[in-house]
């Protein structure tokens, strides 16, 4: 038995509900079960029950035997005073609070229905990690859509939450945010850091300023990167660090990156930094209102299009300074563009739907993620050897959240497809 399972059963008040007493032989009815704690104190706040002919309004704490009240201490701690029910599995002690006035306990384990243990232990069964597997097929198709409509949100409001904590320390500027996002996104995982840290570095309004001309823009971001700090004899490489000397003095910067902090190994040259520095440069020589392009977008097909940049010609047939590519390296294609929709632009719409309390922000974050194609990797690819193939980043982004918030935590007890395994419906 678990404790986990002893706050669901209360929570969802699951045990007969008829001729419920204390252990001192007062009739129980449960009007409201209190509201679960998630911090220190009693497991459940502001539940109203009436024991005999009294109403009381407080706490209720669970636990599976009742002299865990002691063994936990609670009868010195003064944040247990106001406990009104101490619900058991089995009640193996008398319990008092720390006046030493008794506390009426509820006993589960024979008020609880047999199939429901059987259900919870079939569940828990050692196996895979998505604990649920076995029982996938006979869900209702309801009950999985409404548990990832859950999962997706909330996954958009903890990076809400990230894009919070960042935005403070740029005095809530949502242009310079978006800029920082959007410079994360096109380290794409591996080099997610320094990229960041780059955009962090320089300013977009510096870059704004600068705009015009994509050879300083380019400057600016390699110089800020630590890649112009070579002695090569590569006319571009050249003109690009004479560039960057004249504006780092101008603008005051101060570099922050080394070379050598970014990531080339296993990677395919398309994906090398210095491929994405330099379309980084081009999208920004061509879109400096980030913030506008992501909140306006008329279409998913136009947004795609104002981010499908090609990168200057010097980077279309080089990898890094200096050294030729035998082929085109290519533009920034079409999986590199619905990343950035699903990690950049959709969370900052959401975020921003939350700042201004505007839920048609929100709804258009998720539609948005309808209309991309869904995300392949080993935890999707979970999903689908069990029958849920994702249609669309909304659905990818929700089974990731599931997986990761869920069944590596073994959280069945508050995810909508293990209760309805449980409770067998």
């Amino acid at each position: 038995m678990e404790e986990a399972f002893l706050h669901f059963i209360w929570k969802f008040q699951q045990f007969k509900r008829r001729d419920l007493k204390t252990d001192s032989g007062q009739k129980i009815t449960v009007l409201h079960p209190g509201y679960k704690n998630t911090d220190a104190g009693p497991d459940f706040s502001n539940a109203k029950i009436k024991i005999g002919e009294i109403i009381w309004n407080g706490n209720v704490e669970i636990h599976i035997n009742a002299r865990d009240w002691n063994r936990h201490n609670h009868q010195n701690d003064k944040a247990y005073d106001n406990v009104i029910l101490h619900v058991v599995w089995k009640n193996d002690a008398s319990i008092q609070r720390k006046d030493n006035s008794a506390i009426p306990a509820f006993e589960l384990k024979n008020v609880v229905d047999v199939q429901l243990i059987r259900n919870y232990n079939r569940l828990f069964e050692p196996g895979d990690d998505i604990l649920c597997r076995r029982f996938l097929d006979k869900i209702k198709p309801i009950t999985i859509y409404s548990m990832m409509d859950k999962a997706l949100a909330q996954r958009l409001e903890i990076k809400s939450e990230k894009i919070f904590r960042e935005i403070a320390l740029t005095g809530n500027d949502w242009e310079e945010i978006t800029w920082r996002m959007l410079c994360g996104n096109f380290g794409f995982k591996t080099n997610a850091f320094p990229f960041f840290e780059l955009g962090k570095s320089l300013p977009l309004k510096i870059l704004k300023k600068e705009s015009q001309s994509l050879k300083t823009v380019e400057a600016l971001l390699f110089g800020q990167a630590g890649f112009l700090e070579e002695n090569l004899e590569d006319m571009y490489f050249m003109d690009l660090a004479k560039e960057y000397n004249f504006k780092q003095k101008k603008y005051s910067l101060e570099r922050r990156l080394d070379k050598h902090q970014w990531k080339f190994l296993r990677l395919r040259p398309a994906n090398f930094p210095t491929i994405r520095i330099a379309q980084l440069a081009t999208l920004i020589a061509n879109q400096t209102n980030l913030f506008s392009l992501f909140m306006d977008f008329e279409s998913v097909s136009e947004l795609k299009n104002s981010l499908a940049v090609v990168q200057s010609s010097y980077w279309l047939y080089h990898y890094d300074f200096g050294s030729k590519a035998n082929t085109q390296t290519g533009k920034l294609g079409a999986s590199s563009i619905e990343n950035i929709l699903i990690n950049t632009v959709a969370p900052l719409l959401f975020a921003y739907g939350i700042h201004k309390d505007q839920g048609e922000l929100k709804e258009k974050s998720m539609e948005l993620l309808t209309s991309v194609k869904p995300e392949v990797n080993s935890i999707t690819k979970k999903w689908k050897v069990f029958g849920n193939d994702a249609k669309s980043a909304f659905d990818s982004q929700a089974l990731i959240e599931i997986y990761n918030r869920y069944c590596l935590k073994k959280r069945c007890l508050n995810c909508t497809i293990g209760t309805e395994i449980i409770n067998g419906r």
